[in-house]
């Protein structure tokens, strides 16, 4: 396995819960556990062609080493990288607990 480099900081957000007594919805994004080492890799053109994809924003890879936090993290979290917010579309696990590996689109606030 090729030796990735955890070089890039970042924090997942988790929509808070607002319960107003007549309803349970979903809030404002905020901070989720601590701020984690990660590698980053964009999403090539050529590959978002090839999958079919039309849709025009920036889409990413992040590669985080497996932890028991890293493994509670969901689809409907998001992760904040030096300034832009993604939405995270697909994970899934590299090797046996070795990394994890989120597939990110940006998000406009």
């Amino acid at each position: 396995m090729a030796r990735v480099s955890y070089d890039r900081r970042v924090q997942f957000l988790r929509a808070e819960v607002v319960d107003d007594g007549f309803q349970t919805r979903q809030g404002d994004y905020r901070p989720h556990g601590p701020r984690c080492w990660a590698a980053k890799s964009e999403i090539s053109d050529a590959e978002k062609f090839s999958a079919g994809s039309v849709v025009p924003n920036l889409q990413a890879r992040f590669r985080l080493p497996w932890s028991s936090f890293a493994a509670g993290i969901a689809h409907t979290d998001r992760i904040s990288c030096e300034g832009r917010v993604y939405a995270i579309v697909g994970i899934k696990e590299i090797g046996r607990r070795a990394a994890l590996e989120f597939t990110t689109a940006s998000v406009t606030p």
